[in-house]
């Protein structure tokens, strides 16, 4: 339990710790966010601090590399954490000096994400003892699917790390979405007996952390710098568990997510204009159908909570 409780506690820690810092650092060097007007009650939001995911890395990192040591297979899991969150760090800098919600162009965002996949592909195809065979649910059968694996690999990564971008878009929900999908491969690394599991109890403390300061009304928000980076942690921690499948079920939330932009922008380019959704992602949908950011996150957080559960039974 010693590789349970304490990468937890020493990140939720850390993370406590530097909130009080952090929020006012970032308020001063003015990287607030700022905020689309297209919902009236997001108006407040503007000049919030964001690139708070910067609380969650360092906290991960500390645990991560000081666990490392002696479980190897953490290291992917910085590798796709911390590049992620570096990427999306970049994104979040240009965003504050712009004063705008444009930071990298969309081809400079995707491209640096194939560079990082890139990095990880060759990682595990190469050098990793863990295979690309994959975990079918249900039949606890592994299936090898020779070089078709690289280009579900890259899917996986990028559908993964995008939908877990558009999530984050309310206070406190890709926080607590994605710590119940922690939860999720917590509980199973454990019952596999994998050695993540220090890398997967120090982002459940950090994410812990994180949401006594991302709960509503925000502190701060995680920004790319974080939501990025949880996206590749919870990718990078299905491969290594090699159960990339099961990110179907228990981040449908993200998927969803991903799909309902897809769906609006498709829809609006092939109709001259109509729409699907009253707004894309499908989150602000039900906001502007006038449920509250709470409700919205506390239904998606308790969707996925089930996910997960049926999720288990099928491992």
């Amino acid at each position: 339990m010693l590789e349970v409780f304490f990468p937890m506690l020493v990140a939720f820690f850390i993370v406590l710790v530097l909130g009080p810092i952090c929020i006012p650092v970032l308020r001063r060097l003015k990287m607030g966010n700022t905020e689309r007007e297209y919902i009236k009650e997001h108006k407040l939001k503007n000049g919030t601090p964001s690139m708070g995911g910067i609380m969650i890395l360092i906290a991960f990192a500390v645990v991560g590399f000081y666990f490392g040591r002696s479980c190897p297979h953490i290291y992917p899991i910085l590798y796709m954490t911390l590049g992620f969150g570096v990427l999306g760090f970049v994104d979040d800098f240009l965003k504050a000096i712009k004063k705008s919600s444009d930071g990298l162009k969309a081809w400079q965002k995707m491209l640096g994400q194939i560079a990082l996949t890139i990095g990880f592909a060759v990682y595990m195809t190469t050098f990793s003892d863990v295979s690309l065979e994959l975990r079918i649910p249900y039949t606890r059968a592994l299936v090898d699917m020779n070089w078709f694996s690289v280009v579900v690999l890259f899917l996986a990564v990028l559908g993964t790390v995008n939908g877990a971008n558009f999530t984050d878009g309310l206070d406190g929900l890709a926080t607590s979405v994605t710590l119940a999908i922690a939860g999720f491969w917590g509980v199973v690394a454990i019952a596999l007996g994998s050695d993540i599991v220090p890398a997967i109890a120090g982002m459940i403390g950090a994410l812990f952390g994180f949401l006594m300061f991302n709960v509503h009304p925000a502190k701060i928000f995680m920004g790319d710098t974080g939501s990025l980076a949880l996206g590749a942690f919870v990718v990078s921690t299905a491969y290594m568990l090699q159960m990339p499948i099961f990110i179907i079920i228990v981040a449908l939330i993200y998927l969803v997510e991903v799909l309902s932009v897809i769906l609006q922008v498709g829809y609006f380019k092939l109709t001259g204009g109509k729409r699907i959704f009253r707004m894309a992602p499908i989150h602000h949908h039900y906001e502007l159908g006038g449920w509250s950011e709470v409700k919205v996150v506390a239904v998606f957080t308790t969707v996925t909570i089930f996910l997960c559960v049926f999720a288990y039974y099928l491992v």
